[in-house]
């Protein structure tokens, strides 16, 4: 399994095991109820629906080959996931979710120049699809990512290594 290490002084990762089931399901409900604060549902009814969307993105994400998925840690407090996916022609970005008392302190934008700097040691590029409404598409920008492909709700975006 490839490795990272945080360069934040506050952060750790470990490798996803099962017993994270359940942080990793309240962290996805987290990030995604926004979106379905508007729909005319119970809340019972969204968190049904934001399980089953958890269960099918999981079983996507495990498809993938040549994956690291880790969850981030901050002074021992489990706060998020980052999911990569190492290929040939890019190190790509699955996933990078923090629970929303963890966001605006840093964590991401760390995580992210670590990131970099791992595909720059590759040689390779980063690669990343964000939903064009989201509000990090800023520090992705910030960070050098530029859109390569429109994907109507998603951009793609990479970052070239530094030579």
């Amino acid at each position: 399994m490839k490795t990272l290490i945080p360069s934040h002084p506050e952060l750790t990762l470990r490798p996803v095991t099962d017993s994270d089931h359940a942080f990793l399901l309240e962290l996805y409900c987290s990030v995604r109820s926004e979106e379905l604060e508007p729909a005319p549902w119970t809340q019972e009814q969204k968190h049904s629906f934001l399980e089953s969307q958890f269960a099918l993105q999981s079983r996507a994400y495990d498809a993938y080959t040549g994956q690291a998925y880790f969850i981030v840690s901050a002074r021992s407090q489990d706060i998020g996931r980052l999911y990569l996916q190492y290929r040939d022609d890019a190190l790509s970005i699955v996933d990078i979710s923090l629970l929303g008392t963890s966001r605006g302190l840093g964590y991401g934008s760390s995580l992210l120049h670590d990131v970099i700097q791992a595909a720059n040691h590759l040689c390779r590029p980063v690669q990343i699809h964000v939903e064009k409404f989201n509000p990090a598409m800023r520090l992705y920008q910030r960070l050098g990512f530029l859109p390569v492909q429109d994907k109507e709700v998603y951009l793609k975006l990479e970052r070239p290594f530094d030579r």
